[in-house]
């Protein structure tokens, strides 16, 4: 049944605020989930700080995410179908590639801040970083997996290099590429709060909020940030795979 993945998260939050009630966990240090939501909807009346609305940071943070995975994707993915479909250039590119990726992304605040100053383009830059890496290696594995049999079958028909580039390169490794945007854009998630950790002139982030309730002591309120991260993340992951049932409709 659809509804018994739910029955252990209920259970844990039931046994989370019965240990609560009964003051096993420290309110100060961990809020119960009733407090929690009490935090939530502090964020959304009143907002953190005063008069900054939770719906507010919300779309801030995910214009950041978006502007950095947009360049990701437009960078990560041509980029590793060319480095899928030729070897020479895979082997010239290669060394680079795995010299920067096991960089964190939280490692390139400073140069961030030294290059863009503080504020939307540095932010988006790390989240470019979190997310730039997986879409790139996953495209060029899809690339790469294709059975050699069906280029050559697409020779043998006499096809041009531009029909077997959409017809054969292109749908092959689709798969690959949506799996390595959902990882990416999950990478890229998570790194929005430590980039919003930067610093935000318009004063709007879910990381900028959530800094700002540990600054005067609100741990609901910085539990309930983490909630609102935690659900945004779930919901873009699923818009990507409904996207991707679509696009990859043979699967």
């Amino acid at each position: 049944m659809k509804w018994d993945r739910y029955i252990l998260p209920l259970a844990l939050i039931l046994v989370w605020e019965g240990l609560s009630l009964i003051r096993v966990i420290p309110s100060h240090l961990l809020p119960s989930p009733i407090n929690i939501l009490l935090g939530l909807r502090d964020l959304m009346v009143i907002g953190m700080p005063p008069g900054y609305l939770l719906p507010y940071h919300a779309l801030h943070s995910l214009y950041r995410v978006a502007l950095g995975f947009a360049f990701a994707a437009l960078l990560g993915i041509p980029l590793g179908l060319l480095m899928g479909g030729s070897p020479r250039l895979r082997r010239i590119v290669n060394p680079v590639i795995e010299v920067i990726r096991p960089i964190p992304p939280l490692a390139w605040i400073p140069i961030a801040i030294l290059w863009f100053g503080i504020g939307m383009k540095s932010a988006a830059f790390i989240i470019f970083l979190g997310a730039f890496f997986p879409i790139l290696l996953n495209t060029v594995s899809g690339v790469v997996s294709i059975n050699p049999i069906y280029f050559e079958a697409a020779r043998t028909l006499n096809a041009k290099p531009k029909h077997i580039f959409f017809k054969v390169l292109l749908p092959g490794a689709t798969p690959s590429i949506f799996v390595g945007m959902r990882i990416g854009v999950g990478i890229g998630w998570m790194t929005l709060v430590a980039a919003e950790f930067t610093g935000v002139k318009s004063g709007y982030g879910l990381g900028y909020m959530i800094m700002t309730a540990r600054d005067i002591q609100r741990p609901d309120e910085i539990l309930a940030g983490m909630l609102i991260i935690g659900l945004i993340g779930v919901l873009i992951n699923g818009v990507l795979r409904a996207y991707e049932s679509r696009v990859v409709r043979w699967q």
